[in-house]
């Protein structure tokens, strides 16, 4: 399903809420881009996506850390996005540097007060982002913990007429960011209703903070729709009056309910087929979304996939780890700078730049921005000694705590797939489906393996349990392994020329020195790990690669030279 089905999905459930004297509510919690040709392929980014994303009728919505990386897209949000949604977007706790102005200002509105239509339930809704250090400098993010503190968040706390906080953001459900924002909020009302919506972790959960606070975090890439009700809400109105005391004690009830992103889930739900569930405005969407693809040549094929190369389904190191294939194949051949080429090299990039799977079949245009969305070049240290660039790696991957403790902004873990931050152990399935199966649309994540009965007609995606239990996937699925992946990978060209012969130096195999190449985003954590090795490198040593052409182009390149075909 594309944008234009889900407007249509929305305004057909709006259509039966009205109906049935109910509200519904449309929450986006950020990081709406990177990831998808339409974003990436355009000149400006962003070109296309923003007027399709402002078709639909979203009423509460926030940034996630994406928007924020670069200038260019800090300043898209502010200029384009904050206004195509009139009120709606909210930031809690991010400033930007007004283009205009240079003037430090709030991205978006704080906090929002509305009443729904049908019900007037008085909400109060909040918009954060976590904790997040790796913003362009166009932009602040104010800690969770020093936002809660301060006058106008408390202020709003005391607004007696409010029915229900609200609290989108682009936050772990499961963090300390939202652990901190519960706490305040019932500092001062210990019994109003809260729901929280999260992300970030690229996961399916539900946590229940109390018997009236709840937080539901839907997915990744737009793969569920999250569906979460609450009912019994007072409303501090005629309703209440109409009720009865009674009604207005007694608790909510909330549930949950993660609905698969396709035309097959949304026919289900509104009871409606392909001839009658699409709106004029959905579709009109859809065709604006299919014209810009064809402009942007989206469809184009590079080559043909022989094998699926998955992310975290597949063990590392396998015939099946995309990553032992970008270290065996692709990074040998494609990173490489001519001017450098009689040097040895060490490469090495963070697995958490790898966003999505290969599928056997056509490796398209489209492909290569879902695969590797971050189109940032390499950069590189010369003449490293050895030694150190030797035990860099592991450093990389088992340390962490250690080099945390040097710079406490750099958290090693950001490096891996975000999956990870959650998923904490290997999780194997008795069927085990990476090798001969995939989906038939994306492929989905477990939290855990929640039954081993052996059936075959599944489709393996998500089986998920939370704090309610296993009852929340809308659709039935066979469950899928997932396994963990290290921080970083490297490959190693050695030129055996320049190794040494000395019998008190290295042995014979390893040069005396060596290019540290990697990737732009990794260099702080390049350069920390060199630090505590002994190694004073700073910014100023660090060059550009191969003239700063991007890893999602060279990856482009080899599938072109290596699978050539059509499928």
């Amino acid at each position: 399903a594309d944008w234009g089905d889900y407007i249509s999905f929305a305004q057909r459930l709006r259509e039966r809420a009205d109906k049935d004297g109910v509200d519904l509510l449309l929450v986006d919690t950020g990081d709406r881009i990177e990831g998808n040709g339409l974003y990436d392929a355009s000149d400006p980014k962003g070109k296309f996506t923003r007027d399709i994303f402002k078709q639909q009728e979203i009423d509460v919505i926030c940034s996630g850390n994406h928007e924020l990386y670069k200038q260019s897209s800090a300043e898209n949000e502010y200029n384009y996005t904050v206004p195509n949604f009139k009120g709606n977007y909210l930031a809690s706790n991010l400033d930007i540097l007004d283009p205009s102005t240079g003037k430090q200002v709030p991205l978006a509105p704080r906090f929002k007060k509305f009443t729904t239509e049908n019900q007037g339930v008085r909400i109060l809704a909040f918009g954060f982002l976590f904790d997040f250090k790796g913003n362009w400098n166009n932009t602040v993010v104010q800690r969770v913990e020093a936002t809660i503190k301060e006058d106008w968040f408390q202020d709003a706390l005391r607004d007696k007429e409010v029915d229900l906080f609200l609290v989108a953001g682009h936050v772990a459900i499961r963090s300390d960011e939202y652990r901190r924002i519960f706490k305040a909020i019932r500092e001062v009302n210990w019994d109003t209703p809260i729901q929280f919506f999260g992300g970030h972790t690229h996961i399916r959960d539900y946590k229940k903070y109390d018997a009236k606070a709840y937080a539901l975090e839907s997915g990744r890439y737009m793969e569920t729709i999250g569906f979460q009700s609450i009912s019994g809400l007072t409303t501090g109105g005629k309703k209440e009056q109409e009720a009865g005391v009674e009604a207005m004690k007694a608790s909510p009830i909330f549930d949950r309910r993660y609905i698969d992103n396709n035309l097959f889930s949304f026919h289900s739900h509104t009871g409606l087929n392909s001839s009658t569930f699409p709106t004029p405005h959905g579709r009109n969407v859809s065709s604006m979304i299919a014209a810009d693809r064809r402009f942007l040549k989206l469809d184009k094929q590079f080559g043909c996939a022989p094998r699926d190369l998955w992310t975290n389904r597949a063990p590392y190191p396998s015939n099946y780890s995309i990553f032992s294939w970008l270290e065996k194949s692709v990074m040998p051949t494609k990173v490489r700078d001519e001017t450098r080429s009689g040097n040895s090299s060490i490469v090495i990039i963070n697995t958490g730049a790898m966003r999505f799977d290969v599928f056997e079949g056509p490796f398209t245009k489209d492909s290569t921005f879902t695969v590797s969305p971050f189109t940032t070049g390499f950069h590189y240290i010369k003449d490293v000694p050895f030694n150190f660039a030797d035990r860099l790696l592991a450093l990389l991957n088992s340390n962490g705590q250690i080099l945390e403790t040097l710079s406490p902004n750099l958290n090693t873990w950001t490096l891996a797939p975000p999956e990870q931050q959650s998923i904490r152990n290997d999780i194997l399935t008795p069927e085990d489906h990476r090798v001969n199966t995939h989906p038939q649309t994306q492929n989905q994540i477990p939290l855990s393996s929640v039954s081993s009965e052996d059936n075959k007609d599944l489709t393996p995606g998500y089986t998920t349990k939370d704090d309610s239990g296993t009852d929340g996937d809308d659709t039935i699925h066979s469950p899928i392994s997932f396994y963990r992946v290290p921080n970083c990978i490297e490959s190693r060209q050695i030129n055996t020329s320049s190794s040494s012969t000395s019998p008190h130096e290295e042995p014979n195999d390893s040069p005396p020195v060596v290019d540290v190449v990697f990737l732009e985003f990794i260099q702080p954590w390049i350069l920390l790990a060199l630090q505590f090795l002994g190694a004073e490198y700073k910014d100023e040593d660090v060059l550009d690669y191969a003239d700063g052409k991007d890893f999602t182009g060279m990856i482009a390149d080899w599938v072109a030279e290596n699978w050539s075909g059509d499928c």
